[in-house]
C-alpha cells in the first residue's frame, strides 16, 4: 500500500507541475508575439490648400487604456486641396491614388482589411458647400469612389464642422502629451488653416448658459471637461489674404500699394482671383477692368492695421468677444499653436521669445526688398514666399487683437509641429473618437500587472516543488532495518 501510495502521489503532482511551467513559459511565447502585432487607421486631412494621409498604429494587444496610438507615417498628395477639383471633379479622388498605394505597402498584408479608413474634409469644402452644393457633393463622390476600392476598411468621407475641427485637435494635442490619463491640466489648441482658424479651451462651465454653441463637452478617462471651441470659416490665412486684399480695392483702381508685401514686389492680379471666394464675393467692386497691379510697399506696421480691418470689433451682445460678435471666455493655461500657425512663425523665425521682439523682427523682415528674399530663399516658391509677411502680421493680430493674447501672456503659447513623433492637428482625436480608442471613465487598476503574474507563478511552482519533495521523503516504501536470521 505503500508503494502505491508513493506512485499516485508522483502521478498527482509532476503533471500539475509541468503544466504550471508550460503556463508559464506559454504566457511569456503569447506576450512576446503579441508585442511584435500591431492594429493601424487611417485618416485623410482634405483640408482647403492640400490633402495629407495620416497612417496610425499601436499594439494590438493592449486595451484601451493602455495602447498608445502614434503615427507612423504621412503622405502628402500632390495639387491642391479637394475643393479645387470642383470644375473636373473626377480628378479629386484620383489625385489620392499615389498616397493611398503607399499606404497599401506600408500596412502589412494581413491587417488591411480591418484597417479602418476616414475622410474628413474641412473649411475648403464647407465653403464649397456654401458656393454649390452638387459640386461639392460630385467632388465627395469622386473621393468615395476610390476610397471604397481600396483594401481597407473604408468608414466613409464627410465634410467635418468647425466645431468638430477645433475640439479634436485639442484631443489630439492633449492625449499626445499624457494629459488627459493624468487628469492634470489641459493644453488649449490654436489651428490655423487655408480656410479656417480654431480656437479651443478648457473653460468654465458657464460657458454653455452664455454661447451654448461653443460648448462642448467630453469625458475621458474618467474626468469631465467643460471645452470652449470656435471655428472662423474665412479666416484661414489664404481667405483672410482676400479679405485684406478686397478691402484694398474697394476703389477699382488700376494699382494697389501693399504694406503687406515686399519692396520692390510687383504682380498683376486679376479681380476674379480675389473675389470669386464666397468670403469676399458680395463686397466685390463694379469696376470694368480686369486685373490689377499688386505692389508691394514692405511695412508691417501699416500693414497690422490693414489686417485689423477685416475683423469686426464694433459690437458684443455677451460678455465678452473675440471678433466678429463672437463669445469668447478669458483665456485659461497654456496653448499649443499648430499648422500655419507653427509653419509661419517658424519660417520667419518667430517661434520664442516676446510679442514685442517678434513684432521687431517681423517689421525687418517685411522692410527687406523683393529681390534680396527672393535670393536669401531659392528654393521656396515664389507665391508662397511673397506672402509670408502678409501671413506673420495677421497671425501677431489674430492671436492678440482677436484671440486677446496679451505682452504677458504671448509666452503661454508654444508654436508646435509634433508632439511624441506626431503630428498636431484634428486627424487623431478624430479617429480616436470614432475607434472608440479613449475610454469615457478610467481604467481599472488590475491587481497585478504581467510581471507581478509571473512572479506569482514561479513561486508557486517553487512551492509544488517542494510538496512533491515531501512526497517522496516522508510517503516512500522504507526498508525494514532488522537483519532476518537463519
Amino acid at each position: 500500500m505503500e508503494h502505491r501510495s508513493t506512485i499516485r502521489c508522483k502521478n498527482m503532482t509532476y503533471p500539475v507541475v509541468v503544466h504550471f511551467l508550460e503556463v508559464l513559459q506559454t504566457g511569456s511565447e503569447v506576450e512576446n508575439v503579441s508585442l511584435s502585432i500591431s492594429q493601424y487607421g487611417i485618416v485623410l486631412d482634405a483640408g482647403s490648400s492640400h490633402t495629407a494621409v495620416y497612417i496610425y498604429e499601436w499594439p494590438a494587444e493592449k486595451d484601451n487604456d493602455t495602447g498608445r496610438v502614434q503615427q507612423t507615417h504621412s503622405c502628402k498628395v500632390q495639387g491642391a486641396g479637394i475643393s479645387s477639383y470642383s470644375v473636373f471633379p473626377g480628378q479629386a479622388g484620383a489625385s489620392l491614388k499615389s498616397c493611398m498605394k503607399e499606404a497599401e505597402s506600408l500596412i502589412p498584408l494581413s491587417r488591411h482589411h480591418e484597417t479602418p479608413l476616414y475622410l474628413g474634409a474641412t473649411a475648403g469644402m464647407r465653403l464649397l458647400r456654401m458656393e454649390n452644393q452638387s459640386l461639392s457633393d460630385q467632388v465627395l463622390w469622386s473621393v468615395e469612389e476610390v476610397l471604397r476600392s481600396s483594401p481597407f476598411s473604408y468608414q466613409g468621407a464627410r465634410i467635418i464642422t468647425g466645431q468638430e475641427e477645433g475640439a479634436f485637435g485639442w484631443v489630439t494635442v492633449n492625449y499626445l502629451s499624457d494629459r488627459l490619463k493624468q487628469g492634470s491640466g489641459t493644453t488649449g489648441a490654436l489651428d490655423l488653416g487655408g480656410a479656417s482658424t480654431q480656437i479651443s479651451f478648457v473653460a468654465n462651465q458657464d460657458v454653455a448658459e452664455e454661447s451654448a454653441e461653443n460648448a462642448v463637452t467630453f469625458r475621458l478617462y474618467g474626468n469631465d471637461y467643460f471645452l470652449y471651441t470656435h471655428s472662423f470659416l474665412c479666416y484661414g490665412k489664404d481667405q483672410a489674404l482676400k479679405l485684406a486684399l478686397a478691402q484694398q480695392t474697394q476703389s477699382g483702381d488700376s494699382s494697389v500699394l501693399d504694406p503687406c508685401f515686399h519692396p520692390g514686389y510687383s504682380v498683376d492680379r486679376s479681380y476674379f482671383s480675389v473675389y470669386s471666394s464666397p468670403c469676399v464675393m458680395a463686397g466685390k467692386p463694379l469696376v470694368s477692368r480686369d486685373s490689377f497691379t499688386h505692389v508691394g510697399a514692405g511695412n508691417a506696421s501699416l500693414c497690422q492695421e490693414v489686417v485689423r480691418r477685416i475683423f469686426n470689433f464694433s459690437s458684443c451682445s455677451f460678455s465678452r468677444c473675440s471678433f466678429n460678435r463672437v463669445y469668447q471666455p478669458p483665456l485659461q493655461g497654456p496653448f499649443g499653436a499648430f499648422s500655419a500657425f507653427y509653419f509661419v512663425m517658424n519660417f520667419l523665425n518667430l517661434t520664442s521669445g516676446s510679442l514685442e521682439s517678434s513684432r521687431e523682427k517681423l517689421e525687418r523682415y517685411c522692410s527687406r526688398p523683393w529681390t534680396q528674399i527672393k535670393q536669401q530663399h531659392p528654393d521656396v516658391k515664389e507665391k508662397y514666399l511673397a506672402e509670408y509677411c502678409f501671413s506673420g502680421s495677421y497671425i501677431l493680430s489674430l492671436l492678440t487683437d482677436g484671440y486677446n493674447f496679451t505682452s504677458d501672456t504671448w509666452t503661454d503659447i508654444t508654436f508646435i509641429k509634433k508632439i511624441s513623433g506626431s503630428d498636431a492637428g484634428w486627424t487623431l482625436g478624430y479617429m480616436l473618437n470614432l475607434t472608440n480608442m479613449i475610454p469615457a471613465e478610467a481604467p481599472d487598476t488590475p491587481p497585478l500587472p504581467h510581471a507581478g503574474y509571473v512572479t506569482l507563478l514561479f513561486f508557486i511552482s517553487l512551492l509544488l516543488f517542494f510538496l512533491l519533495f515531501l512526497c517522496f521523503r516522508f510517503l516512500r516504501p522504507r526498508r525494514n532495518s532488522q537483519t532476518q536470521m537463519i
